[in-house]
């Protein structure tokens, strides 16, 4: 019982970090918004909105922490494993259109009048730089044992490089006049931007359209499957992403000996195979009795239901 209670406290640790850490990079947002208004520096307000994704990104991780405590229930059946990924799409979809806004107001402002002040960028911009990297460790010890929490990490730190950049432009501004190198700090961020968002998105898309792992190979898994003594052949194979980090299949499995004790046999070899193998961990199996033997070395492709 203690033990438990261990895990618990340290659970509810992680959960105040990460509300701490949202809760500075909202504040910091709203900081650098009036900064990059005050001042005229559109760096600065890309910098802001770079800032404000990332508290979207650590609020979707706390809000995935709360859920993933949620059991099935009788309308959602597999769990809330795809909260995340929905909350992932929205943000990923925001972040783009930030990313092609700052684009078209940089390329604008290179046409018209442009002289941000100076030491306004640099204040905002260091006061950043010192939250960025406060951020980072708040969430650092979090992150170790999560994925989602160790991106949310890493993007803090190309905030806080992201940030230096803006001092740098603003120090620029204020010993040569070089107004330019604000619309040129804000293509870079932008640019980072739009290749995180277009990089990260297709994975959401891709487990909410129901596919397959990034990179699973079919044919490797029918042969596995094919290979497991007393099977004959597998068909209307599925085989899906829950979640990030869940996969689930389902199958038709053709077993040689019509006897029920043997195809219970064989179902738990075949669910060894999948969780060892493939990391499958839900498995729904079908047995069919009877039908012709299928060795390994054939190569045939089991089509789909």
């Amino acid at each position: 019982m203690g033990h438990g209670h261990h895990h618990q406290g340290a659970g509810d640790m992680s959960t105040r970090r990460l509300t701490i850490a949202v809760a500075i990079n909202v504040l910091l947002t709203i900081a650098q918004v009036i900064g990059g208004v005050v001042s005229g520096s559109l760096a600065l307000v890309a910098d802001a909105l770079h800032n404000l994704s990332d508290a979207a990104s650590l609020g979707i991780a706390l809000f995935a922490r709360r859920v993933a405590g949620r059991r099935a229930d009788e309308r959602r059946t597999f769990g809330y494993a795809r909260a995340e990924v929905i909350g992932a799409l929205v943000n990923l979809t925001t972040l783009i259109i930030v990313g092609l806004y700052l684009v078209v107001e940089a390329v604008g402002r290179f046409f018209g009048d442009h002289e941000p002040g100076g030491w306004i960028i640099v204040i905002v911009a260091g006061i950043a730089l010192v939250i960025d990297i406060a951020t980072a460790l708040l969430t650092l010890s979090v992150a170790k044992g999560n994925m989602n929490i160790k991106a949310a990490f890493i993007h803090n730190l190309s905030d806080a490089a992201a940030s230096v950049g803006v001092i740098i432009a603003g120090t620029l501004i204020i010993l040569y006049q070089w107004y330019w190198v604000d619309l040129a700090v804000t293509l870079l961020i932008s640019g980072y931007v739009l290749w995180q968002g277009f990089t990260m998105l297709p994975g959401a898309i891709r487990i909410l359209m129901e596919s397959a792992p990034e990179g699973f190979d079919l044919d490797e898994l029918v042969t596995a499957m094919r290979a497991v003594e007393g099977v004959a052949e597998v068909h209307h194979l599925h085989v899906w992403q829950i979640g990030e980090h869940d996969t689930a299949l389902e199958a038709h499995v053709v077993v040689e000996e019509r006897d029920p004790d043997r195809g219970e046999a064989v179902k738990r070899s075949l669910r060894a195979c999948l969780e060892q193998r493939f990391h499958i961990g839900h498995a729904t199996l079908e047995l069919e009795f009877g039908g012709r033997a299928t060795h390994c070395g054939d190569g045939e492709r089991v089509p789909g239901h």
